[in-house]
């Protein structure tokens, strides 16, 4: 038999791939939506066998494994196709198919505003919960902040050892008069915010690379800093000008610190455990899990840069401020503990993300 007449008496496998592409591609566009009432029935009836298509856009197992039958015979005859010089409509027609058929069985997901949100606020959190290097640059930097902070404010002398008399002068010379007597530049002052903050992070970040050690240091050096600065502005005259001033935009600030410092460590963890992997694999493995993590803190540098530019130093009555500390707070007490709870896949993403290694990555 010649090819050409073998591909001939193909047509009707090809044609049978179509209607399954176009089941498939409909299945996709149904996903996610809310049914009406007499397809929720059905769905319901349906829900004990995953073999059966389903009205909410379920594809069948067996529709599944069929797919993967006709998409390989379809790859068979494009090549058949292409090495014996058929007519370029069939060639076309076929690259077509098979390209179909792939984007079907390795779907890519686009952009989706739903997919987005869902990720945000259920996803992250419980990986944010489930993350040791989060817990463990929580103790290293609020430890040793309110440490910094407690011996700056009582023991004398340790402020000008750890910041310098002369950073010391100018910080309280800035704040020796009230807020509203400065002069403001809120737009200009939120972008150098973002770039200050931005550079720390990306510091804790970027140092993990030299296994955490120049992470664990920076994240330390800006606790014990901050810490000191804090506790020896507490027993100067400029205390309450200082504080006004810090108290709206911290919450957001010092925790975007912590999690840059955390996505840090995770990196430098994976050049040190490569759980059978290559060391550069295992570094790409923990780059990827931490991108939740360094998505959060580049958004919280975001906010308090714009919190630290408009309200900050803004003439708004300190109660004002504080309230803005209290809820940005509250928000992300909220955010990382009731985050995600009670949806399903909880237990299964947390396990991926503290470092677990997948099969796929195992085979590698």
């Amino acid at each position: 038999m010649k090819v050409a007449e073998r591909l001939a008496r193909r047509e009707q496998v090809w044609r049978e791939l179509d209607a399954l592409l176009i089941r498939f591609e409909h299945a996709g566009a149904l996903r996610g939506r809310r049914l009406l009432p007499w397809k929720q029935t059905i769905a319901a009836e349906q829900q004990d066998d995953p073999t059966l298509p389903s009205p909410e856009g379920r594809i069948g197992a067996a529709e599944v494994v069929r797919l993967g039958e006709l998409y390989r015979a379809a790859c068979a005859d494009l090549m058949l196709a292409e090495a014996y010089d058929l007519p370029r409509e069939t060639v076309a027609y076929l690259h077509a198919l098979v390209g179909r058929a792939h984007n079907s069985i390795y779907r890519t997901r686009g952009f989706r505003v739903r997919d987005w949100a869902s990720e945000l606020l259920e996803v992250v959190p419980r990986r944010l919960r489930s993350d040791p290097f989060l817990k463990l640059a929580s103790v290293v930097f609020w430890g040793l902040m309110i440490l910094a902070g407690l011996l700056g404010a009582g023991r004398p002398g340790f402020s000008e050892k750890i910041v310098g008399l002369e950073q010391l002068a100018n910080l309280e010379a800035m704040y020796a008069q009230p807020l509203t007597e400065m002069p403001r530049e809120d737009a200009f002052m939120t972008g150098f915010y973002i770039n200050h903050n931005a550079a720390i992070g990306l510091k804790c970040f970027a140092y993990g690379l030299t296994f955490g050690i120049m992470t664990l240091y920076e994240l330390s050096f800006q606790a014990i800093v901050l810490g000191t600065m804090f506790g020896h502005m507490a027993t100067t005259p400029s205390a309450a000008n200082f504080y006004e001033f810090v108290t709206a935009h911290g919450p957001f600030e010092l925790t975007a610190i912590v999690m840059s410092g955390a996505a840090g460590l995770r990196l430098g963890w994976g050049l040190i455990d490569t759980k059978g992997q290559r060391r550069l694999d295992s570094l790409a493995r923990e780059a990827r899990a931490s991108l939740p993590i360094v998505g959060t803190a580049v958004c919280l540098f975001v906010l308090a840069a714009f919190v630290e530019g408009f309200v900050s130093a803004s003439a708004m009555p300190y109660w004002g401020k504080a309230g803005v500390a209290i809820g940005s707070t509250l928000l992300l007490v909220v955010y990382l503990v009731a985050g995600g709870r009670g949806v399903a896949g909880d237990a299964r993403s947390d396990t991926e993300f503290v470092g677990n290694t997948s099969e796929r990555d195992r085979g590698r």
